[in-house]
Formats: C-alpha cells, sequence, structure tokens
C-alpha cells in the first residue's frame, strides 16, 4: 500500500483485506504529514517510511522493491485511501496464479461504476477522453490506464525498467505501456468506486500535468514501436535495485 496522508481510512482499508487469503500487507509511508506510520504500527503492519516524500511513482518502487525481497511471487497493489474495495484482490490475485494474466487492472470503468460512486464528471470525461488516445497509440483495448488498484506477477515486478519510471503519477501509465511493449498480458476487472473528502485526490493543476505527460508517454510508446527509442523504450536495463536497503518503521 503506497500511502500519504492516510490515517482516516487506513484502517477501514486494512480491515476489508482478507487475511487468510493475503500472505503479507506492507505499507510505504511516504513522509506523510499525519499519524499514517502509527496508525499502521498500531495494525501492525509491516511499514517503511520515507525521510523526504519521493512521490508517487517513487512510493510505489519502494513497495515493489519490499514485496520482492519478501518473496512474493503476485504483488497487489491497493491505495489505502479506502476508494477501491479491497475485497476484490482474491479475484485479481486468480487472475495471475492461473497464469492467465500477468497484470491485471481494476477498472472504474467497466460497468459504469464510476459515475454512480461519486466520480467528478471532468474527471470522468477526461479518463473517457485520455483511455481513448492510449488505446488508439498502444492498439490495445483497455477500459482504463489510471486505476491505483492493481495486480502484478513477480517476473512483471523483476523484468520491467520501473528504476527508469517516473517517480510522480505519470509512474502508473509508463507501466503500463511497459508492459505492453514487452508483450505481456493485461486483464482487467470491474471494480466499484467511493470518492469522498478522505479519499486521496489530485488537484486540478496537478491532474492537467498528467494528462500531458499520458499524451506523451503514448506518442513515445508508438515511436518507440517504429523503431525510434528513447527513455523508458530505450533503458531496459534500470531495473529495481533489489540490493537497496530499506528502512523499515515497524516489522
Amino acid at each position: 500500500m503506497p500511502a500519504y496522508n492516510a490515517e482516516k481510512t487506513l484502517k477501514q482499508t486494512y480491515d476489508e483485506i482478507y487475511k487468510d487469503f493475503v500472505d503479507e500487507v506492507i505499507l510505504v509511508d511516504d513522509n506523510s504529514q499525519d499519524n499514517t506510520k502509527l496508525v499502521s504500527k498500531e495494525l501492525n503492519i509491516k511499514t517503511i517510511v520515507h525521510k523526504e516524500n519521493k512521490g508517487y511513482g517513487g512510493n510505489q518502487k519502494s513497495c515493489y522493491k519490499a514485496a520482492l525481497k519478501s518473496g512474493a511471487d503476485i504483488v497487489v497493489m491497493l491505495h489505502p485511501d479506502y476508494q477501491y474495495t479491497p475485497k476484490l484482490i482474491p479475484a485479481i490475485v486468480c487472475m495471475m496464479a492461473f497464469e492467465q494474466y500477468d497484470a491485471v487492472l481494476a477498472s472504474r470503468m467497466l460497468g459504469n461504476s464510476a459515475l454512480k460512486g461519486g466520480m467528478p464528471l471532468y474527471k470522468f470525461v477526461a479518463n473517457k477522453f485520455l483511455t481513448a488516445f492510449e488505446n488508439v497509440f498502444t492498439g490495445e483495448k483497455l477500459s482504463e490506464y489510471h486505476t491505483g488498484f492493481r495486480g502484478f506477477t513477480k517476473e512483471v515486478l523483476q523484468k520491467l525498467p520501473l528504476a527508469a519510471c517516473n517517480d510522480d503519477f505519470i509512474f502508473d501509465n509508463e507501466m503500463i505501456a511497459l508492459l505492453f511493449y514487452n508483450n505481456y498480458n493485461i486483464g482487467e476487472l470491474s471494480c466499484p468506486t467511493k470518492y469522498f473528502k478522505e479519499a486521496s485526490s489530485i488537484n486540478f493543476v496537478r491532474s492537467c500535468k498528467y494528462g500531458l505527460g499520458v499524451l506523451a508517454v503514448s506518442i513515445k510508446y508508438r515511436l518507440a514501436k517504429w523503431g525510434f527509442k528513447s527513455g523508458i523504450f530505450k533503458n531496459n536495463a534500470a531495473k529495481l535495485d533489489l540490493n537497496t536497503e530499506l528502512e523499515y518503521f515497524y516489522q
């Protein structure tokens, strides 16, 4: 769980995780300004705390390093803001455990649950537009590229050049592009969503920055497919360094 200022929703999220199904829960606190790490400790969650904010992508990198170092075969990334239901974790895992997919995305756009769950209209429209743009440039047919609830096999996390990816929100989009670029299979399942005051969400300015970043990743992907490689599509050696020591606040 990549966390930032999640003290109000962490327990609710954690309580809905099927403990008999999940082998281990790891939380990375990206230098929160609230009591996220203390709540995590009270819940007996294996916790890593960044001494300085590394960004959403940087947080995920620490999450995946910790999961791989713990010996995980399948890793599910779940936001602790209770926007997505943890009850779908078994379904996500089974889609990979039976070797049907290398990665799975929980989509808010399948089943029309996004608006019903309170997604702002401008976010819904932007999501639809960006997804359509990305599908055109990647040649794929995902219903959504922007969900924060996703699962990956160990192979994916070990082989993709994730260290070269952005440390901000565009990390999510770059990761999907890399999955397609390296011919991994991505599955989707419908996921209800909840929007409320405590649920994390980026502001309008950062949303615009993210949108422009998404367009850029899509164009670079298409150019790389045509042989004009740059950025993450060129640096295939920049894999996660598992020799990096992670500082555990509570283990």
